[in-house]
């Protein structure tokens, strides 16, 4: 399978000065599940983030989706990583007044010429069906004209995950998308995350806190501890007492 990811020696620090993790490195192939577990301030989150270009590097490189991340990446790498990449953060952020369809809708606009296209009408449709699309994938094409306010949490972040395929992506991200839901909202949420990834090919990288998340919707999981990883192992080999290695002692 081809690399999606690879990163070599990863560094990340903290303004104070404080190392989050260092020398971190690892690989993820196309299609993989893929899950980053760790204690609160493990840096998973960090970590996930570094590899897709939302935070600085302090040292080493990654190289995601053929595009190099190094300490100073040029703006335009950025732009090019991000438009192929669907992120899913714990809070779904979206526009409560505005309707479900509308939200979704909006996923479309860090796209390479979105502005443009938004201003000729028939992309306006185009961009809806798209969206309408992505809401039948997560199940919610019942509530396209409902009010963001208007649903339930976990309704909420299944409008976030359409708002992320709606970019067609090539790579699915998700910090701790189940974290604010209670557990069987949070247990729905992962099943279709792992579901969609499935069924199209996408490579899923989530972070979770849940050992159960990890070990029943992921191929592999990556732990962090102390700074550095503590394991990288296939799921089939863990189990959970593996697992608690990583947020205890």
């Amino acid at each position: 399978m081809s690399e999606i990811i690879c990163a070599r020696g990863v560094t990340k620090k903290y303004a104070d000065g404080k190392t989050v993790f260092s020398g971190i490195g690892l690989t993820v192939s196309a299609t993989e599940r893929v899950a980053l577990i760790g204690s609160n301030g493990a840096g998973k989150s960090t970590l996930l983030k570094c590899l897709i270009g939302l935070l600085p590097l302090n040292g080493g490189e990654v190289s995601t989706l053929g595009e190099s991340i190094g300490i100073r990446p040029s703006s335009r790498q950025l732009r090019r990583l991000r438009q192929r990449i669907g992120v899913v953060f714990q809070h779904h952020g979206l526009v409560s007044r505005q309707s479900v369809l509308t939200n979704v809708v909006h996923g479309k606009l860090g796209l390479a010429g979105a502005w443009h296209a938004w201003h000729q009408s028939i992309s306006r449709q185009q961009w809806r069906d798209d969206a309408h699309e992505a809401l039948s994938q997560v199940g919610l094409c019942h509530k396209a004209a409902a009010r963001a306010d208007e649903l339930s949490g976990g309704q909420a972040q299944r409008v976030a995950i359409a708002r992320a395929l709606v970019r067609k992506p090539q790579l699915l991200i998700a910090d701790e998308p189940a974290a604010s839901l209670d557990p069987a909202s949070g247990r729905d949420v992962m099943a279709l995350f792992s579901q969609l990834s499935q069924d199209s090919g996408t490579t899923l990288i989530y972070t979770t806190h849940d050992m159960d998340h990890a070990l029943e919707f992921s191929d592999r999981i990556i732990a962090l501890k102390s700074g550095s990883v503590l394991f990288d192992q296939p799921t089939a080999n863990l189990t959970r007492a593996t697992l608690q290695e990583a947020f205890h002692g």
